[in-house]
């Protein structure tokens, strides 16, 4: 710890305080939080959930720890340092964030959420003060004390996350909950965003309860069985409630962020949203309306051929088809309602059935699908996947939306032909030349 300046205290916390701090050599400001309980062995620090975590997942929007320091049998975490926390950027406002600002910082939180859980972990203590900051630019999960691995056995403790945040089924006492806690999470804070207010604050698990019925209406038996289960077993009865719409909760939201808010909201956890499927919702397919401008080919010259991207190869060079293996069978997607189409997963390939997010731009044109481009091939020799279709499959343009690659059709090559100047000597392109 002799590398480190302490130059004021930040927090403290049940398991342990945070100090801002300052590195001798470099001079880099770093997080650093001193753990309250002894640890007299690496092998038991080392074990703690929070270090196994955050060593598994590296990405942008979760806070990165630097090293672990045991001095003394105290534990140390040195953390990268953010300016504040997303409780504190709420409450500094003067006014309601716009909806642009609360999309960025909700896709940012549902990134880092993906990546949790899709290497195995979900976070169970997703509150405003555990997303660190800085501005609303920048959001990253952080504080993971309380996360468990996906794979881990139940049961897991009743006692998670900040009552305000807390999942039915978990305020239930269900020792069987799983990710799904995390997105009732994030449907919270989303209201808190756009309200600047709790959406509930409950006093104790029974008026947390009581609120979530009194705004969502009383659960239906048939929708919800394990929960009456649970309920019977507390001696608990949901009180009779039709609810509030949502709209009325929170009226300065959109009708796509309505939509993300209510799915986020239901009471079974299994029909909530994941983040992926989260990510793919019309709230944040910001420009679908958009009409791209048609790709323009690009040629490479070389010593010896000039070649063109985007155009399919001759028809004797591709290679024959060779029979598909069986597919499992589908997995019918229950958001198409919501996401503008059935997204069938197959032979782990992802196909769209009806209307796509992007409907406008794949409406076919007077020249069929794509527009009066050229003719395709003879039918027997598939085009091969163009430059544009491999770099639009390999990255993400907009969060839920769905490009048509047909758009993106072969254009013509014009070769480069040497000027001639008033002699009729040839001049020679020394641009042309020095590029090859």
């Amino acid at each position: 710890m002799n590398r480190y300046v302490v130059l004021q205290q930040l927090g403290d916390g049940t398991y342990g305080s945070v100090a801002l701090a300052q590195r001798r050599d470099t001079g880099e400001k770093v997080a650093i939080k001193r753990m309250k309980r002894k640890y007299y062995s690496w092998d038991e620090a080392m074990n703690l959930r929070e270090v196994k975590s955050l060593k598994k997942l590296n990405h942008s929007n979760i806070v990165k720890l630097r090293e672990v320091i045991r001095e003394n049998d105290t534990l140390y975490f040195v953390f990268e340092y953010m300016r504040g926390n997303l409780y504190q950027l709420i409450r500094d406002a003067e006014r309601p964030f716009p909806e642009t600002v609360l999309r960025n910082i909700l896709y940012q939180v549902l990134q880092g959420l993906a990546h949790m859980h899709r290497h195995g972990f979900f976070h169970r203590d997703l509150k405003p003060e555990n997303l660190l900051c800085a501005g609303p630019e920048l959001i990253k999960i952080a504080d993971l004390g309380l996360a468990r691995e996906v794979r881990s056995r139940p049961p897991y403790t009743d006692y998670v996350s900040t009552r305000w945040y807390r999942a039915p089924e978990v305020l239930l006492h269900d020792t069987h909950y799983g990710a799904p806690i995390d997105l009732w999470a994030l449907g919270c804070i989303m209201a808190e965003l756009y309200t600047c207010r709790p959406l509930f604050p409950g006093n104790s698990e029974i008026d947390q309860l009581y609120k979530i019925s009194a705004v969502l209406g009383t659960p239906s038996r048939e929708d919800w069985p394990e929960g009456f289960v649970l309920a019977e077993a507390l001696r608990f009865r949901f009180p009779a409630s039709v609810g509030v719409p949502l709209g009325r909760v929170v009226p300065t939201a959109s009708a796509p962020a309505l939509s993300l808010l209510a799915a986020c909201l239901r009471y079974p956890p299994r029909e909530r949203p994941t983040a992926p499927q989260a990510l793919r919702f019309p709230y944040f397919a910001v420009g679908a309306g958009l009409v791209l401008p048609p790709a323009t080919s690009r040629h490479r010259r070389s010593g010896t051929r000039v070649e063109v991207e985007n155009f399919p190869p001759p028809a004797d060079m591709t290679e024959p088809l060779k029979p598909q293996q069986k597919s499992p069978p589908a997995m019918k997607d229950r958001f198409a309602d919501i996401l503008g189409g059935e997204v069938v997963h197959s032979g782990g390939r992802m196909r769209a059935r009806g209307r796509s997010v992007l409907a406008t731009l794949q409406a076919p044109g007077p020249g069929g699908a794509g527009g009066p481009g050229p003719r395709p091939l003879a039918a027997a020799a598939p085009a091969a996947p163009s430059a544009a279709a491999a770099y639009l499959g390999a990255s993400r343009y907009v969060a839920g939306a769905r490009l048509d690659t047909s758009l993106f059709r072969p254009l013509a090559m014009h070769s480069h032909r040497e000027t001639t100047v008033g002699s009729g000597v040839s001049r020679v392109d020394w641009a042309a030349k020095y590029l090859r």
